[in-house]
């Protein structure tokens, strides 16, 4: 029997794959659990669509990433730290206080979306990445000052 499947299942198909799996497998428990559906042609036109509406979906949600990357470029984040000697800065800047300041500019993002293996402690500029979609990385210049 040929199946649709509508959810990831580890081992036996993504979400959207069609594939050839055995009727009993398929009735008992890939349709009964929700995993998959049988393929008719209401069900495959309907994934049909299903696939268009989630390209056009990813098209724009593209597009106002790369958006975002360029007001990104001109942004620049300034923080005041505490020195000591040497300059060297007291605590570091961690990607939380980085998302802060972008919302205290309207910029609203996920503090996970921000690629910051460690916090930034020295001063000077850094240049930040920030993954606003698939393959999309923009970058905002971070200043530390005394």
């Amino acid at each position: 029997m040929k199946v649709i499947f509508v959810k990831d299942l580890r081992g036996q198909g993504k979400r959207g794959e069609i594939k050839e799996v055995k009727d009993g497998y398929a009735e008992n428990f890939l349709i009964k659990n929700g995993y998959a559906k049988k393929l008719t042609e209401q069900n495959y036109a309907q994934y049909q669509k299903d696939k268009q509406e989630e390209q056009a979906l990813d098209e724009k949600n593209r597009k106002e990433a790369e958006k975002l990357k360029e007001v990104l470029k001109t942004k620049e984040l300034v923080f005041k730290v505490k020195t000591g000697t040497e300059d060297r800065v007291f605590g570091s800047i961690s990607t939380k206080q980085i998302k802060e300041e972008l919302e205290k500019q309207k910029i609203i993002i996920d503090k996970k979306q921000i690629m910051l293996d460690e916090g930034i402690s020295s001063l000077g500029y850094h240049d930040v990445k920030i993954e606003l979609y698939k393959d999309v990385i923009g970058v905002v210049k971070v200043k530390l000052e005394k």
